[in-house]
């Protein structure tokens, strides 16, 4: 007896199609019960999946998990197209089974995959199978756009609006909220980080129902034109009708805009203002340095919540000037740990805030606290670039002699088309064209010779140059020209307690470094634990000075 497993799929679920997808299912078991020697291990069946990947089809999986696990002896199926319509999927399944003793026949094709010439029948049925749905997805497309142009709006609810069979009305409630947020941008002069917050203290809900508001979320709804009463479509778009992976449409397609679509919620002179206080607050923001990446950004760390530190500027109160401060991404927008109006956590306790000077120290310290060969280093790293200096010089000379050859060609070349021009071989057009080029080609071999001839300048067996490396390269070692990126580069993370602690882990190294730190009168920065002690350290004298962590 065969043990038989039956495969079928339907790509929607409309009514149609379900009554279709039922009947498949009977033919299969009245098939199978027409053959003694058959045995039926399962039907397996998606309904309502596409057949251009088996990336989402569940039951299809399944059954090749089942096929590989040696619990079925054929699958039969109606047609290529119901199997798959991915050709590389088709034959990359089949090929697989067939490895294993397993056979899949397609019914109303006639192709059992364990006959001789099944795979060339396949390929071509697969084939046909795939361009099938390449048409069908070009027709899908062609008609979306079309509905899109007569105004059926495509895509779910938002906050203010009920999407109902492609028509767009106003919800009473979400439009209270999305006024309320435009009047905090334009009349409080609110920025998107204190709105939300204020959001999740009121524990005001979302579309989704959830009270998880944040600046960008706030910022997405100033944006968004559907609430001035416009309709844009076609912003992401599919470029492969086979993996169906969407992409922001920045133009490769064209987009599908319609003014006053429906009821606006917000004015139009109001939103349009808004995008203007927007793009100014990001031009000044751009202009002033802010968002630039600094070379502790993400990489200070809340012992608390996990979150990252943010740098924040605090003002001297008496005298001008500000100094740079870390502190814990959710305390600073969402304050202390509570539980909002809606039962849902919110915020961190963790208040301190960790000074960049401080930052800095500490990280300087725990990398000084290596101990490393610098002789031996020094030597290596000297000898690397001097057998790179001497190689270069060394092959410049050959080089040299071919870029010349080359010169001397492209020059032989320029007199021969001026000769022909002026026996009137050929054209004007063509002599220019051709001398165009000869003079690119010397202008580039003219070039790489002077490059050349300047490394060769280059005296890397003199003492000079040598003793110079050297003493760059001990320098470096030594950190004697290392700045702030330098040492940020080398941290992976630091870790913040609430208690003052503060956890240094260098990148690539097994140990790490804890430090207490004191309050902003007496500042201390003390190394009490680290984990490996086969590291060797060497624990510096604690700083005192006025300032600290507060």
């Amino acid at each position: 007896m065969k043990r038989v497993a039956a495969y079928c799929r339907v790509s929607t679920d409309k009514d149609d199609q379900a009554n279709s997808f039922e009947s498949q299912q009977r033919y299969f078991r009245e098939y199978i019960e027409r053959h003694p020697d058959m045995e039926l291990q399962e039907i397996y069946a998606d309904e309502g999946i596409s057949g251009t990947s088996t990336r989402k089809r569940k039951r299809f999986n399944a059954m090749i998990r089942a096929a590989k696990e040696g619990k079925i002896d054929l699958i039969v199926t109606k047609g290529v197209s119901r199997f798959a319509r991915n050709t590389v999927d088709t034959l990359q399944y089949t090929r697989e089974l067939k490895a294993i003793g397993i056979g899949v026949f397609f019914m109303n094709d006639g192709i059992n995959t364990l006959e001789p010439d099944a795979e060339l029948r396949l390929s071509i049925m697969a084939s046909i199978a795939q361009e099938e749905s390449r048409k069908t997805s070009s027709r899908v497309k062609w008609g979306q756009t079309r509905r899109m142009e007569q105004g059926v709006v495509f895509g779910g609810s938002l906050l203010g609006y009920d999407v109902v069979g492609g028509k767009m009305t106003v919800n009473s409630e979400g439009a209270a909220v999305v006024r309320e947020i435009f009047r905090k941008y334009t009349d409080e002069r609110k920025g998107a980080p204190t709105i939300a917050k204020e959001l999740r203290d009121a524990g005001v809900l979302s579309s989704t129902g959830k009270c998880l508001w944040s600046a960008a979320t706030v910022i997405k709804i100033l944006k968004n034109e559907k609430y001035c009463g416009d309709l844009v479509q076609k912003k992401t778009y599919t470029p492969d009708f086979l993996t169906h992976s969407k992409k922001y449409n920045h133009g490769q397609e064209e987009k599908v805009i319609l003014r006053d679509h429906h009821e606006p919620i917000i004015d139009r002179d109001t939103f349009e203002w808004v995008q203007r206080e927007l793009n100014r607050r990001h031009t000044e923001a751009q202009s002033s340095g802010h968002g630039n990446r600094y070379p502790l950004s993400g990489k200070i760390k809340c012992g608390c919540c996990g979150s990252s530190f943010q740098a924040r500027k605090r003002h001297y109160k008496e005298k001008d000037g500000y100094w740079k401060v870390w502190r814990c991404g959710k305390a600073t927008a969402e304050g202390k740990a509570r539980v909002n109006a809606n039962g849902e956590p919110v915020g961190c306790d963790v208040g301190r805030q960790l000074r960049e000077d401080v930052a800095q120290d500490i990280l300087k310290r725990s990398v000084q606290a290596v101990q490393l060969d610098a002789d031996a280093i020094t030597a290596n790293l000297t000898r690397i670039v001097e057998d790179v200096l001497k190689s270069s010089q060394d092959d410049g000379s050959g080089e040299k002699r071919r870029i010349e050859r080359e010169l001397e060609a492209a020059k032989d070349k320029k007199m021969a088309a001026m000769d022909a021009f002026l026996e009137r071989t050929i054209s004007k057009e063509d002599f220019q064209f051709v001398n165009e080029r000869c003079d690119r080609e010397i202008a580039a071999c003219q070039d790489r010779l002077a490059a050349i001839e300047q490394r060769q300048k280059l005296d890397t067996e003199g003492k000079t140059v040598k003793r110079d490396v050297r003493a760059a390269i001990r320098a470096i070692v030594n950190g004697e020209h290392a700045d702030e990126a330098f040492y940020g580069w080398l941290l992976d993370h630091m870790t913040v307690h609430a208690d003052g602690r503060v956890e240094v882990y260098l990148a690539l190294l097994p140990t790490h470094w804890t430090y207490v730190l004191g309050g902003i009168a007496d500042y201390e920065a003390k190394m009490v634990s680290h984990y490996d002690s086969s590291v060797p350290i060497s624990v510096s004298k604690p700083l005192t000075s006025a300032y600290g962590m507060a």
